[in-house]
């Protein structure tokens, strides 16, 4: 089976949608699937070298975010009749509509992956945005409606998503994400992250991982951080990540303001050995975020063997409840300060039996190619009804 992935992107600085196409990839070959992907990345990035998959970048996009694209509408044309499927990742913009022209014209069938970009919590932050997407509501329905499935990573997601617009009639299909176990070695990339950030040498420290994006609640997580550090003075803060919507300075003034500054780090994108080094010399990863469909950095952190605190707004919680690796709470401020401070009053027995329990709890549930194989079973799924009727 050949499956062709469509995404805007694959770079890294763009979240979890371009990590979880490369994991896809990676897993699919092991399942003996044969993945390529089309992206509007510009020739030669540097984030696309070493791609273990073949590669079709057919960028630059005109009309900025909107993505249009004349070389990839004309790729499609040229080669989708090669794959026996083919999944949208992500939605409001021009490639999905590019994906169901073309797949619809050479009866091929296709999915998309919304990456919980249908999540009502949009709607309510960015009213003005909401008034936009309703516009384009009419276009972007047909692609949704004429999918064979829309993915989603989550049971709760297809709902929170049907809440969303209207007319919201389309074919859902839970395919869980996995996440990579890292490899390498553990102390070398402990070694690594304390070169990048050798100001923490001989201090604990919390770590936060994904996008410095107001979605994420990294100002809860400073705001809660200050109010708990007079109780824990050998505990740091680490807010690693892109700033791609210019908060960075806000955020570190808050720090400042609140007496903290000193104890807040913020290294900016962490990658390779030194993500890993930073998940497992921290204490706990920490997630306070008002909206996530699955949670990348949460499975990869179980992956580090280390517990998450994080909010209820991440899809998976209840699984991390249940698991007993880590604790959650509301997405308030409120909510933020409890979950650090419950953190910090757990008595070490029961945290290190937390820690026991996170590299089997991602072994279970995270690294198990359910993405892939989910995948490969639902266009299969949809050549065996189109062979029946």
């Amino acid at each position: 089976m050949r499956i062709l992935h469509v995404i805007g992107t694959l770079n890294p600085a763009d979240g979890g949608p371009p990590e979880i196409v490369r994991q896809i990839a990676r897993a699919s070959r092991k399942i003996g699937v044969e993945v390529e992907v089309a992206t509007l990345d510009i020739p030669g990035a540097p984030y696309l070298r070493g791609a273990s998959f073949p590669l079709h970048a057919l960028g630059p996009a005109r009309l900025g975010g909107f993505g249009y694209s004349p070389r990839l509408r004309h790729w499609l044309r040229q080669n989708v009749s090669r794959f026996d499927g083919v999944v949208m990742h992500g939605i409001w913009s021009w490639p999905g509509l590019a994906v169901r022209a073309a797949t619809l014209r050479a009866g091929k069938p296709y999915g998309v992956f919304p990456h919980g970009a249908l999540d009502p919590w949009f709607n309510q932050k960015y009213p003005l945005k909401h008034l936009k997407k309703k516009l384009f509501w009419p276009w972007q329905y047909k692609v949704l409606r004429d999918a064979g499935y829309v993915f989603f990573a989550s049971d709760s997601e297809p709902g929170l998503a049907a809440a969303s617009f209207r007319p919201n009639q389309w074919n859902s299909l839970v395919v869980a994400y996995d996440a990579s176990e890292p490899e390498g070695d553990p102390q070398a990339q402990i070694e690594a992250w304390r070169r990048q950030c050798p100001q923490l040498a001989g201090r604990r420290y919390l770590v936060f991982f994904g996008r410095i994006h107001p979605k994420k609640g990294c100002d809860l997580l400073v705001r809660a951080f200050a109010a708990i550090a007079n109780s824990a003075p050998d505990l740091d803060l680490v807010v690693a990540g892109p700033d791609q919507v210019g908060w960075l300075a806000e955020l570190k003034q808050i720090a400042a303001d609140l007496g903290v500054a000193s104890r807040v780090h913020w290294p900016g994108m962490v990658v390779g050995d030194a993500k890993w080094g930073a998940l497992r010399a921290a204490d706990a990863f920490v997630l306070p975020s008002h909206q996530e469909n699955f949670g990348l950095a949460v499975a990869e952190s179980l992956a580090a063997g280390r517990p998450v605190l994080i909010s209820n707004q991440v899809n998976i919680w209840q699984e991390i409840e249940s698991e007993k690796v880590g604790l959650v709470e509301d997405d308030t401020q409120e909510g933020t300060e409890r979950l650090l401070r419950r953190w910090l009053n757990l008595p070490l027995p029961e945290r290190a039996a937390m820690e026991a329990r996170c590299l089997p709890c991602f072994l279970t549930r995270y690294a198990t190619q359910r993405t892939a194989r989910g995948l490969r079973d639902a266009f299969q799924k949809n050549q065996l009804s189109k062979s029946l009727k």
